[in-house]
């Protein structure tokens, strides 16, 4: 099969935004206009294309970004549409990883909420060009310019209008284009919405002006040839402009921006004419850059004809083909039958299947080009993050970060014939998402399953019980504490046993400090003279790392530390590897105990954007949850951003409570900030649980 078309045609775009800006909508929208399907779909019916899973359809969001391919103008469009709520933002991270170019979607009402700066931070991240596109224009309270203004204060953004709405709210009736100067009606005609240009008016003329010129000297600012025509007051040419765009906008020094109601069916082609004029191809974004066998960079331009590179960003459990391994190819071409070496792995795999996905159906292909996104199937020890290549010439791509899991859940099966399947399942989930972590506690015997909030545990365990038919309990969520010490301390510490035969002897020095916050574990070898031999040293610091995976104060980690290794002892006969680490384990435990221990709670930042009646209502529920306030910044004259912090352990059910005081109006994204001592008498209740727990009382 011969590719689809050259490479400087193909465009790999993402649409991302906050919860409920219209994302699904707008992809649904594109996908009618480019004939990839016939029928409009909805979120708010449970009949959108991307939404495909039942929790999708039910809830009316995204949680898992879909991909699809579609065509318009000469170009095909690699579509992914990624969800807004911020428990799945691991989704938007892997997919901003591999695009080339992103569509950042505004709520003409709403404005830059809060999961539209962390989008936003993320492509900023990862270099993405974006064009921006202002939603609903249509309700009531739409103000486009105030959301043009916030692009470019509160996100930095060199937002510049090349469209202008001909009224907003819902008398909001078409498209002012500053490029081609004419308006743009809609007109309905075979089941759609479709645009009819039309020569402005004068009244229309003098509106638009200003803003063409403002359009005109952000490009003449940023081109030399514009400029001298500038100045010398030559018309600059519809061609010119759309090239000026092009250029700044992969250069990202300019955001282009546009508008439309995608649920009217209006500003669709405008937008569908922007991704393909002004969002890059894999030709116009820096080479994929990774290192070879030996560790040196190495550079792999995009091309048929290059060696093949290709990064793993996504892994999707089917119960009908096993494992989908979605892949960005950044150069060569991947071919249905044919090895490829997972050089993350050190291992050749063969691939059995290639696809391209439509949501959740798959298109059979013989082979994925450079540039294009699919799935591989077949691929079974390949996970996220890994990169497939030529064994002839190994590249290793840079992989992808993602944040640690905050919250945790015990889970067990309502059966004990159920066990076994319930592990299945949580192996297969985990692989699919990064964020999501299992661990077995011994002591307690739970399994506990963590993620990034309480929405994405609970679509975890809905799965479950839907796709894996295993009926589970769950305990309550439990907090991911810390713990740490907090003075220097030495001790001494000998491990003597004698048994028949050779008995067990080490001894160890130690020197244990408390380090700033974040800074981790360190592990310092100071023994001189040979008083402990050389080979001892890498068991005694397992028995340190073994101590920190469950701290003597209440059995959580320990972290931001540093053990010195002072000096210590040895017998010829009776020390060994296990002796020196079972010495090691004791002296972590005894020291740690005497170095005055603390536990520390995960503090959460949150955005709150509210009516600002709500404000004071808020500000008090979060001062009672011992949270701070940070800032409060008006986002328009209605509304504000409230900025705070507090601990997580206080905020299991702020979704619905935040609903309850604003009537359903405040929207808020909640992440990981940092760790901070818990108060005495609420860190002696927490320990004195935990034992309870762990002792099964």
């Amino acid at each position: 099969m011969a590719r689809l078309h050259p490479l400087s045609k193909v465009r790999n775009i993402g649409i991302m935004a906050h919860i409920d800006a219209g994302k699904t909508t707008c992809t649904e929208r594109v996908l009618f206009y480019t004939g990839r399907t016939h029928k409009l779909g909805e979120t708010h019916d449970g009949k959108a294309v991307m939404d495909f899973m039942d929790q999708e359809k039910e809830r009316g969001i995204t949680i898992t970004s879909a991909a699809t391919t579609c065509m318009l103008n000469g170009c095909q469009i690699n579509v992914i549409d990624t969800p807004g709520h911020v428990d799945f933002t691991v989704e938007v991270e892997r997919s901003l990883r591999i695009l080339d170019g992103a569509i950042g979607l505004f709520c003409a009402v709403g404005g830059v909420e809060p999961q539209s700066e962390t989008v936003w931070r993320q492509a900023e991240k990862y270099h993405v060009p974006r064009i921006c596109f202002v939603n609903k224009m249509d309700r009531v309270g739409a103000d486009f310019f105030q959301v043009v203004a916030q692009i470019h204060d509160v996100l930095g953004a060199n937002a510049v209008p090349i469209v202008l709405p001909i009224n907003q709210g819902p008398e909001f009736e078409g498209l002012i284009d500053l490029v081609k100067m004419c308006q743009v009606r809609y007109v309905e005609d075979k089941g759609g919405t479709y645009p009819q240009d039309a020569p402005l008016t004068d009244a229309q003329k003098e509106y638009a002006e200003p803003w063409r010129k403002n359009l005109i000297e952000h490009l003449a600012e940023l081109d030399e040839t514009l400029l001298e025509k500038y100045f010398s007051g030559e018309e600059i040419t519809e061609a010119e402009m759309r090239a000026a765009i092009r250029r700044s906008t992969i250069a990202q020094e300019i955001c282009p921006v546009l508008c439309g109601s995608a649920f009217r069916n209006k500003g669709i082609q405008r937008l569908l004419d922007a991704i393909t004029d002004y969002l890059p191809s894999p030709l116009d974004v820096p080479m994929a850059v990774g290192t070879d066998a030996s560790g040196a960079k190495v550079e792999r331009p995009a091309g048929d004809e290059e060696p093949v590179a290709a990064l793993a960003f996504k892994v999707v459990a089917d119960k009908h083909v096993g494992k989908l391994i979605y892949v960005r190819v950044y150069s060569g071409k991947m071919e249905a039958g044919s090895y490829i070496f997972n050089s993350t792995k050190g291992k050749q795999q063969r691939i059995g299947r290639l696809a391209r996905m439509h949501a959740n159906h798959r298109e059979d292909v013989e082979c994925l080009y450079s540039g294009e996104i699919g799935v591989a199937i077949g691929l079974n020890d390949t996970v996220t993050g890994d990169t497939l290549c030529s064994q002839e010439q190994p590249i290793t791509l840079e992989a992808i970060d993602f944040p640690t899991p905050v919250i945790s859940i015990a889970v067990k099966p309502c059966s004990n014939g159920d066990r076994d399947k319930l592990s299945q399942a949580l192996l297969k989930l985990a692989e699919e998402d990064p964020t999501f972590t299992v661990h077995f506690d011994k002591e307690t015997e739970n399994t506990v399953i963590s993620g990034m909030g309480e929405l994405h545990l609970e679509i975890i365990v809905d799965r479950i019980r839907r796709e894996f038919g295993v009926q589970v309990e769950c305990g309550a969520p439990e907090v991911a504490y810390r713990e740490t010490c907090t003075q220097v301390v030495t001790h001494e510490e000998r491990f003597k046993k004698q048994t028949g035969g050779h008995g067990q002897f080490a001894h160890v020095l130690i020197k244990m400090e408390p380090l700033e916050k974040g800074a981790g574990y360190e592990f310092v070898n100071e023994i001189k003279g040979g008083n402990i031999p050389r080979e001892y040293i890498p068991a005694i610091e397992k028995g340190f790392k073994e101590g920190l995976e469950e701290g003597p104060k209440a059995g959580y980690p320990v972290v931001d530390l540093r053990i010195t290794l002072v000096d210590g002892s040895y017998h010829e006969v009776d020390s060994s590897e296990m002796a020196f680490r079972t010495c090691a384990l004791s002296a972590f435990r005894a020291a740690f105990s005497k170095a005055k221990p603390i536990l520390l709670e995960p503090i959460m930042k949150l955005n709150i954007t509210t009516p600002t009646e709500y404000a004071g209502g808020i500000t008090g529920g979060l001062c009672s949850k011992r949270g701070r306030i940070l800032g409060i910044d008006p986002i328009s004259q209605k509304t504000q951003l409230i900025r705070a912090s507090a601990p997580l352990a206080n905020l299991f059910g702020y979704t619905s409570e935040l609903r309850n005081i604003t009537q359903g109006r405040a929207g808020f994204n909640m992440q990981f900030d940092f760790y901070e001592p818990v108060p005495q008498n609420l860190a002696e209740e927490i320990v004195e649980e935990r034992r309870k727990r762990r002792s099964g009382k």
